[in-house]
């Protein structure tokens, strides 16, 4: 028989905006990064913990104040990086040293376990995404049956469009990790996602415009 993944994945809803915190990393080498620090930092070191499990570094899907607010803590509690994009390190102030900046396509091990990092830029100009063994954490760019906001500075809907077919090139099998509770399961896939999310129906650029407005 095959011999079972080392992957470690753990989910986390913290803080009043039900964000989703996670945990990605390799039990058999018992570290892992955190994923958007934010809200309760303290809680999550202590579930890794529990888990026998060492946070090394963190991931940010994007650097809006939701998701990043508990970076200072973490850095203050781990030797290690954190992975944002590109066109938004600038926007983590007083954490220039500890910032590696990325772009997609880059790919970070953690013993056995490679993440890769996808740009999806439309919530923010530096959103991304981090598939790692079929499974997709999306930050706020796809949520199960919606999308995220284009509406707010740096947000583009264009960009959301591209970005949504861009991830619909993934496997139907691709289970969907979001970046908020807001619906009454925690995970999907994308073929689910391609069969049911309204944002998924649009056929073009015009239809997916005309549904943000409406």
């Amino acid at each position: 028989m095959p011999e079972a993944s080392p992957l470690y994945l753990k989910q986390l809803e913290v803080g009043p905006m039900q964000n989703y915190i996670y945990l990605i990393g390799d039990k058999n080498k018992r570290e892992c990064v955190m994923v958007d620090p934010a809200w309760d930092v303290d809680s999550v070191l202590a579930a890794a913990q529990a888990d026998n499990m060492k946070v090394t570094g963190a991931l940010v899907t994007h650097t809006h104040y939701d998701h990043v607010n508990g970076a200072e803590d973490l850095v203050a509690r781990m030797n290690g990086k954190i992975y944002v994009h590109k066109s938004e390190a600038e926007f983590l102030k007083g954490l220039q040293s500890y910032i590696e900046k990325v772009d997609s396509g880059y790919k970070l091990k953690i013993g056995d376990i490679e993440i890769t990092f996808i740009h999806t830029p439309g919530h923010t100009p530096g959103s991304q995404c981090f598939l790692v063994n079929d499974r997709l954490v999306s930050g706020d760019t796809l949520f199960i049956n919606a999308c995220g906001r284009c509406d707010l500075p740096g947000g583009n809907v264009a960009d959301m469009y591209e970005s949504l077919v861009r991830l619909a090139k993934l496997g139907d099998d691709v289970i969907l990790f979001p970046g908020h509770n807001y619906d009454e399961d925690p995970t999907s896939t994308l073929g689910k996602e391609k069969r049911q999310n309204p944002y998924y129906q649009c056929r073009s650029l015009q239809d997916f415009l005309d549904l943000r407005v409406g």
